[in-house]
């Protein structure tokens, strides 16, 4: 009697194709996240710039506590959390004076980095404090970043900062003639952007806002490895023009910001004047904004005629020097930039 083989062959494919069809499900489910993904990235920036966000707020709590280990003992008197408008958090500052002060000193309003869409003014408290240690009132600004507020609110918000310290300059330790606006990364931009409100008429004008201060009362500005002109922004590639295309995008509330009035009026090199204050501009030659937007703004100013002091590094430095190296205090080059940054203002104050 003869018996017929088990009918094996025809199920072997079956169990073959069970593996590659798992494969194909978990691609199809991959493919339609990123769809999703990217779907929800064409519409609104919020999932990239938290993103972002989120990098830049670890980067900036290494970068605060490498810079406590270099604050002195020099004993201070602080004011912390003063609230400068009914913002909240968002519109309050930190005040630094040192304790044996015993009139108003020369005043460094610092605004803080992040790409407009992170950081706080707890990230440059520590380098408030070494310049106070100096003999100067130092105070560092919070404003709203993007996405939770669009430009110009943060113009506004450091405008109605300034009236603050003008107006309540005796209890801050302010000599109010004796302004130094200053500022980092994202902040050097706010920071030249206020300078620019101060001394043009015109561009206060486009603005629709009433400066806070004379021109006479800013007497400098120090500009560290800031955005001055937002078409060179534009025209980045790669992961890093994701990045600040995608910060801008935030911060301006629109996508066509590159071509509309927030990238022109936030161009501070197309409106600067000769009436701009003196200026200390560096960035260190890692950093491809010092190329693209630090070099070109201190060669426009001096074009104009302004008094401008830089700190550049030639490009094959070694080691190469990243975005915000002026706070990366164990660095030698680092402790060069804040010597010059001290000596830049013991020369352009009076005390």
């Amino acid at each position: 009697m003869t018996t017929s083989a088990p009918e094996v062959d025809s199920v072997r494919p079956k169990k073959a194709r069970r593996p590659w069809h798992r494969t194909k499900v978990a691609l199809a489910l991959i493919v339609a996240v990123t769809a999703v993904i990217a779907i929800i990235g064409a519409l609104t920036p919020w999932p990239s710039a938290m993103l972002i966000r989120a990098v830049f707020t670890k980067g900036g709590d290494e970068t605060a506590a490498e810079m406590d280990k270099h604050v002195p003992d020099t004993k201070l008197t602080e004011q912390l959390d003063v609230a400068y408008a009914d913002g909240g958090a968002d519109t309050t500052m930190d005040v630094f004076t040192p304790a044996s002060a015993s009139g108003p000193l020369p005043t460094v309003v610092w605004i803080h980095g992040g790409a407009w869409i992170s950081g706080s003014k707890k990230n440059v408290d520590p380098y408030m404090r070494i310049l106070a240690a100096e003999g100067y009132t130092t105070i560092a600004v919070n404003y709203t970043i993007g996405p939770e507020g669009v430009y110009p609110l943060a113009v506004h918000q450091l405008n109605d900062a300034l009236a603050y310290i003008d107006e309540h300059a005796d209890e801050l330790g302010v000599d109010p003639n004796q302004i130094v606006l200053a500022g980092d990364s994202a902040g050097g931009q706010l920071a030249s952007q206020m300078a620019t409100l101060m001394t043009s008429p015109d561009y206060a004008e486009i603005l629709d806002i009433t400066p806070a201060l004379t021109k006479d009362q800013v007497v400098a500005t120090v500009l560290n490895c800031g955005v001055y002109d937002l078409a060179a922004l534009a025209a980045l590639d790669g992961v890093v023009g994701w990045g600040l295309k995608t910060s801008m995008w935030a911060y301006a509330g629109t996508k066509t910001w590159a071509e509309d009035s927030t990238g022109s009026t936030m161009s501070t090199i197309d409106w600067v004047t000769e009436d701009f204050p003196t200026t200390y501009i560096s960035g260190g030659n890692g950093d491809g904004l010092t190329w693209l937007q630090s070099i070109p703004m201190a060669k426009r100013l001096d074009e104009l005629g302004v008094d401008v002091t830089t700190l550049f590094w030639p490009a094959p430095h070694e080691p190469a020097l990243p975005h915000e190296y002026q706070f990366h205090l164990d660095m030698p080059d680092a402790q060069t930039a804040l010597q010059k940054t001290i000596d830049f203002l013991n020369a352009h104050t009076t005390r």
